[in-house]
Order: structure tokens, then sequence, then C-alpha cells
């Protein structure tokens, strides 16, 4: 169920309503009332973001000193409902992040009570359009700019902008590429394709993978001209399979890989790929994330460690640590940083490490271990002694935390995927550079000792 509001709030930090917006007749004028007497002033702001009173729903959510209120009085998607606001006011704080957001896309990266103070007639025309009888319509600026060409009044921090209206706004409001507007020339036509995967992993002590899966996405930086369709092949299973049958030949020899969750952008043609297993979509401009996915199956780590922690009497320990990287010897890692942890009344610590540099963080209880790059095929190790406080007190068993480890290995999958091939075709038949670059990440990487 789509999100049907009833209403829209935004208050300040004492709950006055600063601007609001009736879509529907379902609830009353008052009910912000409610939402001040019953959350605000009862302290419970921040325990939950959804609350029911009075037979409807408030989700809420604080941008710098401004809440967000949203009102529904039917069983609507919550998730729907904050992505929604999300799309509608965070996606970009201060440049922090690559999307631009509706509002502060007008105001110019700053969005507060000042702000909806001095643009309070531009937000109500923006109200109406994004939004109708509850149901959200369209949250792409570039195509609302098109049409609703009123400035805000600019924070004086912000960039002066830099878009350019285009005159015909038809096909980005009602066709089916609403998300890139016509017209786009470039000098240099360039294509940048990132795959950043993400390895998560617990191992046991005596080596045994207890849980292990890759979550990754592929990212798109796309400066073409015009409105170019592109197709992106992958090694995955199922879509070899199609194209072999398709073609009527065996299926090449390689590896091949399944995919698990997949999602895509909207930009992807859905139809194509339940039919063809291709990946087809005409690109926005700029930077954007293609598709999500998930590997269980055949993983390969970047990594393997190998501890050995000896506990000699009340006073002493000895800590070995081996690390084994699986990748090829003509790649490397970057920022491999390993944490072991040691015993809360540790004293004093002595290392020996073949490469890096190891010292003992008292704050986290760990000894970490920093290489700052790391070749592939290599068994670096690091050996410590560790003695511990002797007390009076009843020696409680150390639990043994698993050891952590954080990396970067570029030009390296864990989950086998390869770009077999990335095709731009364009009327103009312009030509096009194409640069295809792996990244992988660790995400939760630990290993008990």
């Amino acid at each position: 169920m789509p999100v049907a509001a009833s209403a829209i709030y935004f208050l300040n930090l004492r709950g006055d309503v600063l601007i609001n917006r009736l879509y529907r007749d379902d609830v009353g004028g008052n009910m912000v009332d409610a939402f001040r007497l019953h959350i605000m002033q009862t302290k419970e702001l921040g325990t939950c973001p959804v609350w029911q009173i009075g037979g409807c729903s408030f989700f809420y959510m604080r941008i710098s000193n401004v809440y967000v209120v949203i009102v529904v009085s039917s069983n609507a998607n919550v998730a729907c409902a904050f992505k929604f606001v999300v799309e509608l006011l965070t996606l970009l704080f201060s440049g922090c992040m690559q999307a631009v957001a509706l509002f502060k896309s007008y105001f110019g990266g700053a969005f507060d009570e000042d702000a909806i103070r001095n643009n309070f007639v531009l937000i109500y025309e923006l109200l109406d359009e994004i939004m109708d009888f509850g149901y959200p319509q369209n949250l792409s600026p570039e195509i609302l700019k098109l049409y609703i060409t009123q400035e805000g009044v600019r924070s004086p921090f912000s960039s002066k902008p830099t878009d350019i209206p285009v005159p015909n706004a038809t096909l980005q409001v009602t066709g089916a590429v609403g998300w890139r507007r016509e017209g786009l020339v470039y000098k240099k036509n360039e294509v940048f394709l990132d795959i950043v995967e993400s390895v998560n992993l617990l191992m046991s002590s005596k080596g045994n993978v207890l849980r292990c899966d890759v979550t990754g996405k592929i990212l798109m930086k796309c400066f073409l001209s015009g409105m170019p369709d592109l197709k992106l092949g992958l090694n995955d299973k199922i879509g070899l399979e199609k194209e072999s049958q398709l073609k009527s030949r065996p299926t090449k020899s390689g590896k091949t890989i399944e995919l698990d969750d997949v999602t895509f952008h909207q930009c992807v043609n859905l139809t194509r790929f339940n039919s063809e297993k291709t990946v087809s979509f005409v690109p926005p401009d700029g930077e954007f994330e293609l598709m999500k996915y998930r590997i269980t199956e055949g993983v390969n780590l970047p990594f393997r460690v190998l501890p050995t922690i000896k506990e000699l009497g009340r006073t002493r320990m000895e800590v070995n640590v081996k690390v084994k990287s699986v990748y090829g010897a003509k790649m490397f890692a970057l920022g491999v940083v390993i944490k072991i942890p040691v015993p809360k009344q540790t004293a004093k610590t002595s290392f020996q490490v073949t490469s890096g540099q190891a010292k003992y963080n008292a704050a986290i209880d760990c000894v970490v271990w920093k290489i700052r790059k790391f070749p592939g095929q290599t068994e670096p190790t690091m050996s410590a002694e560790v003695e511990l406080i002797s007390t009076m007190a009843e020696k409680k068993s150390w639990t043994r935390p698993p050891i952590q480890m954080e990396f970067q290995v570029p030009m390296f999958t864990a989950s086998g995927l390869r770009v077999r091939f990335l095709k731009v075709w364009e009327k103009s038949g312009y030509n096009t550079v194409d640069w295809v670059r792996y990244i992988t990440k660790a995400g939760s990487y630990e290993i008990r000792c």
C-alpha cells in the first residue's frame, strides 16, 4: 500500500507549526496538537519514529532544527513514507552526498527553520506538485525546476545554482525517461563503472567458515551526450545461459556466479531483463547506483587469518597471528588493519612483525596491526608477548572476542563478478571511453580466537 498521507507538517523544536499541507479530509486540523502533547511534551522523541494516537499514525523525522511529520489515517507503507521524506529533504546535507534533494536544491544546501520561513510560498507550490491526494508524484529536482522556475532565498554560504532549465519538459514529466533530460552534450563521452563489494565473514578458530556472504553494488558515472541506450553484460549464470539459448550456442567456459537479491535502478528495463536477462537502460546524467546484489556461494576470501593465543599462567600471554593474502601476486591491498583482542588487565606488550606496525590500544583492548600495502601471495606474521596485571580477585575466564579486519583490495572481487561487456548505442554514433574498476572492502570480517 502506498503512503496515502493525510497531512504533512513542518514543526520547529518548540512544536510550533511552520508550514502544513492537508491532502485529505479524514484528519482534523488539530492533529498536530496531539503530536505535540503526546510525543514532544512527554519526551518520547527519539524512542520510536512511528506513533499511533487516536486512530492516526504519525511518522516523523528531525532534520536540523525542523521536525517533518506525516499523518496517515489508513494502514500506509511506513518505509515508503520515510523514503518520501528522505528524497524530499535529506539526500544532500552540506554537499556530503551525491544526490540532489528537492528542497535543498532550491534553498542552496541549507534546510532549517529560517529557510522554511523565507521560502514558504515556494514550499507550498512544491508540496502541491510532489504529492497529489496523499500519493507521491514526482521528486526529481531537475524535472520540477523545468516548470517551477521560482528560485528560493538561498543561504549566503551556498554555491550559486548551475542548472540550466530545458524549455521542453514533456518527456521528463510524462514519458518513460523521467530521470534524464534531453539536449545533453559533452565534448568527451565517458562512462565510469565501479563494482564495490563488502565481504562479511565469521570464521572459527580452526579455520572453518561459519558464515560468509558478499554484498555488492554497481556504481556508474555517465557523461554521455543525447539519449544513449546502454547494455551491460555480466558473468552471472542465468544471464549466460539465457544468452546461449538465444544464440543457439553452447556456453563459453569460464566462471559463472549466481546473483541473489538483485535490485535495480528505475532506469533498467525490467521487461527486457526478465526475457533476455540483460541489463539494458538509459542512464541518468552523472552518478547513480545501477544495481545491488548479494552472493552466498563460491565466495573468494581475500585473506585467511591463522591465530594462536596461549595463556601462560595468570600474568603472561603469547599471541601469534599469521595473515595470508589469497589474491594474485601482482595485486595488493591497501589500509589493512588487524585488531587482535587482549584482556582488559593488560599492563605491557612487546611486538615482532614481519610487515607493517603494531601497537597496543588500551581504549579498545586490542593490539592493532596496520599494514599500509599488503602484496598478494604473502604471509606476514605478528608475534606479541602480553603481560597482565595480577589481581587478588577471582579470575574470570576471558571470553576471547573475535579478531577483526579492515581492508580494501582494488581490482579484486570476492564474488568473482566480472563485466563481460558494456555497449553504448546512440543515434548520432559517437565513440565512448569506458572505465571499469573493481573494489573489495571488509564488511564484518571476523575470526574467532
